[in-house]
């Protein structure tokens, strides 16, 4: 009886230091708690421009030490608004009613003339022909030629109805001497017909943004749907000339081949005297029809600058020298008036964006790569920044979308960046205020 009685005695003393200490710890944690919620305020007190100074320093290294102007020197001439801002288009006298030039890195039309008009494009539409072929076949697969391919009109290579030819071989003979049959008898081996292949170029057309352009043929004989502009057709030149394997074809002066089963020997030359005539010229393909007239689409890489230019409608028959006059002008004005300059480069130097119930006050902000373009004297660039939001709420994650940065060129919009976040920023809360603190308080025992 009397162990019971001592048993619980020891217990009720063992409940009481229980309570005691348990009302102590909870009093210690409320300490420790409150003393973590100024963590935040005194971690914050201490920071250089938003952030602690090693914090900074670790971020800077993480970037690249990206502490420069977002804005590179060589740009800053042109956002001078003393220029000559408005400065008149240098007015080229050409002979095709339709012309554009083109910055073959960016797309940027440099030059236009009527440029978003739609015109018929002759044989010019063979860009496409052969490069949609180039990234949808085989270039060593047997092409059987049909009877609608040998029909053709000029100009023709001359196959025949059940010859045999690689894929590869008829490419040549489509972009060196323009040959009619050849395209038909690559579009019904590629998509099965004609039209099928007609509406998947123009598809493909659309998904490089050319809108206005539309297929009808495989090698630009004349028809009423078939239409360009001329600025789509440079653009569609632009894509073309970024495939080694179109560039290699459209660069050969001449090339031999032979059908496959009887051994007939073929051997076609370039076309495209331009080639010749302009120091960097490389491709791209001519075209005429009754219709359509004389088109041009022409290269030159010059000096790290790579232009793309187009004519259609330049001069009616006999005038063939036009269209390489036409050429000339508008890849000297390319040449001598443009520069390439480097508009933007990623940095740290935009302002932060401020962060609620965050463990920091802001996060850096970086832009998403580099822009480079052409300009001329007397272009103005102009810089705007729009953030979606004035501040975050945490937690933010690192490349979080916070805004974009558009780059405006001579009052239109050229480019528009998206904004990102450099860094994480966890949420503020108890738990970490208290880990925090714990972490002060051993740190000086």
């Amino acid at each position: 009886m009397k162990k019971r009685e001592h048993n619980g005695k020891r217990w009720k003393t063992f409940q009481n230091w229980f309570v005691n200490q348990g009302f102590h710890c909870f009093f210690l944690t409320v300490i420790l708690v409150l003393a973590g919620g100024n963590q935040v305020q005194q971690m914050q007190a201490t920071t250089i421009s938003y952030y602690q100074e090693s914090e900074l320093e670790q971020l800077k290294k993480a970037h690249q030490n990206r502490n420069q102007s977002y804005i590179p020197e060589e740009a800053q001439p042109y956002t001078k608004k003393k220029q000559e801002e408005g400065v008149s288009k240098q007015q080229l006298e050409l002979y095709a009613k339709a012309a554009a030039l083109i910055d073959a890195d960016s797309g940027r039309v440099l030059y236009g003339k009527d440029e978003n008009t739609r015109y018929p494009m002759a044989s010019t539409t063979k860009i496409m022909t052969c490069i949609y072929t180039i990234e949808n076949s085989n270039l060593d697969d047997v092409v059987t030629v049909s009877a609608k391919a040998a029909s053709q009109p000029k100009t023709r290579l001359g196959i025949r109805e059940g010859e045999q030819y690689r894929m590869k071989d008829l490419l040549y003979a489509l972009m060196l001497e323009s040959c009619n049959d050849c395209a038909v008898a690559i579009a019904e081996h590629v998509s099965k017909s004609v039209d099928n292949f007609c509406r998947e170029m123009t598809v493909k057309a659309q998904e490089l943004g050319c809108t206005d352009t539309q297929f009808e043929t495989p090698n630009g004989l004349d028809s009423q749907g078939h239409y360009t502009t001329a600025a789509e057709l440079a653009k569609i030149g632009a894509y073309a000339i970024k495939n080694e394997t179109f560039l290699t074809i459209t660069n050969q002066a001449s090339y031999s081949f032979q059908e496959l089963t009887k051994g007939q020997k073929h051997t076609v030359y370039n076309k495209n005297a331009f080639l010749t005539m302009y120091e960097g010229a490389m491709g791209i393909k001519t075209g005429y029809t009754s219709k359509a007239s004389y088109c041009f689409a022409g290269a030159v890489s010059r000096d790290c600058r790579t232009f793309v230019s187009v004519v259609l409608a330049s001069g009616w028959y006999p005038k063939k020298t036009y269209k390489w006059q036409d050429t000339k002008k508008l890849m000297d004005y390319g040449v001598n008036q443009y520069q390439r300059v480097t508009l933007l480069r990623p940095s740290l130097c935009l302002e932060p964006i401020k962060v609620n119930k965050g463990i920091k006050k802001a996060v850096a902000i970086t832009e998403q790569g580099s822009v480079r373009t052409l300009l001329k004297k007397g272009d103005v660039v102009d810089y705007r920044i729009d953030y979606s939001q004035t501040s975050l709420t945490a937690p933010v994650v690192k490349n979080q979308v916070v805004g974009y940065l558009s780059i405006y060129i001579n009052g239109s919009e050229y480019k528009k960046i998206p904004l990102l976040t450099a860094e994480t920023c966890k949420q503020w809360n108890y738990s970490w205020c208290l880990k925090q603190t714990l972490k002060r308080f051993f740190s000086v025992l």
